[in-house]
């Protein structure tokens, strides 16, 4: 994995909870979850770590975030797939950090396919992806990112699914890490965790300021 950082934030890193969320269609069962979960709790940090599940419709989504999780800014999301578009957003929003793992960064057009019936990954429930939900999500995007070093990208050359340029693209300035091949899934994530928890302080990779 190769890596760039530019400066960290003035002070030392206190960190705060450690925050998933899922991708579309996936859930709190993502084995990307799940292995930052144990990994938090080998690190005595259970309470600090949350995964909840997300409601398919992208404002409702939002919504449940920004009033029910309510991130600070000492806490740090992580997102993948879809959900790397709503960490983008709300760390934004509070300033807080963020890990993006192999993130949709145009949704809206990316996403605008998937319209019609669709089936959650984990739980097998149906569900309706209604076109209106595409508006949603042009309005959930962010165009720059203003505080790159808040940030820590994670992007798979070999996303079958999303451009990993693209990635790149969208944060410019931030902790660049590219994977040569991997999957969109990211299923050799169990080699990056420890990175994630560390730019998030926790662990024996934790970040310093």
């Amino acid at each position: 994995m190769t890596t760039g950082r530019t400066a960290s934030p003035a002070g030392p890193l206190i960190p705060g909870r450690l925050i998933y969320i899922h991708g579309f269609r996936s859930s709190s069962r993502s084995f990307k979850a799940r292995l930052l979960a144990e990994r938090m709790a080998a690190f005595g940090h259970t309470d600090a770590f949350l995964a909840p599940d997300l409601d398919p419709e992208p404002a409702r989504a939002m919504q449940f975030l920004r009033e029910s999780i309510a991130p600070q800014a000492a806490d740090t999301l992580v997102g993948s797939s879809l959900g790397g578009c709503y960490a983008t957003r709300l760390a934004e929003e509070t300033g807080c950090r963020a890990v993006l793992l192999n993130p949709a960064v145009f949704p809206a057009r990316d996403l605008a396919t998937q319209v019609g019936p669709q089936t959650g990954y984990h739980d097998g429930q149906p569900f309706e992806f209604r076109p209106h939900w595409i508006g949603q999500l042009a309005t959930i995007e962010v165009e720059r990112i203003s505080r790159p070093e808040r940030y820590f990208l994670i992007a798979a050359e070999g996303d079958e699914v999303l451009d990993w340029r693209e990635m790149v693209a969208a944060f410019p300035g931030a902790r660049h890490g590219i994977l040569p091949g991997s999957d969109h899934g990211l299923s050799d994530f169990s080699a990056h965790c420890d990175a994630v928890l560390g730019f998030a302080g926790y662990g024996p990779e934790a970040a310093t300021g």
